[in-house]
């Protein structure tokens, strides 16, 4: 049974930092391409970020150059390192793989940010 659990998120005003932790259980980690996602109130669910493998990265337009994603396959973790926040990336923060499996989310954690 894979689980998902992340954490990290909390209350920061605008232009702070967050370090978000995403540990894996259940899947062959190293395997994977794990993304990170975001759903802000009354918005759908998106990825904001992934790393693969290999450990290319990719970000959404709206957090390229804020945020960073990596990964420590001995850890079963992923990262994502928030800088220069802004009150629009107020959301709750899942992990996942890429492409999402539906069974996987876990419960997310929650990042508010201040104007």
């Amino acid at each position: 049974q894979v689980q998902l659990v992340e954490s990290g998120g909390g209350l920061v005003q605008a232009g702070g930092s967050l370090r978000l932790s995403c540990v894996a259980s259940g899947m062959i980690f190293g395997m994977k391409t794990m993304g990170w996602y975001r759903q802000a109130p009354g918005k759908q669910r998106t990825m904001v970020a992934l790393i693969s493998r290999s450990s290319s990265t990719n970000y959404a337009d709206s957090v390229k150059g804020r945020f960073t994603i990596s990964r420590d396959n001995a850890k079963n973790t992923v990262y994502l390192q928030m800088n220069s926040l802004k009150p629009e990336d107020t959301a709750v923060y899942y992990c996942n793989t890429v492409p999402a499996d539906v069974t996987y989310w876990g419960q997310g954690t929650q990042v508010t940010v201040s104007s």
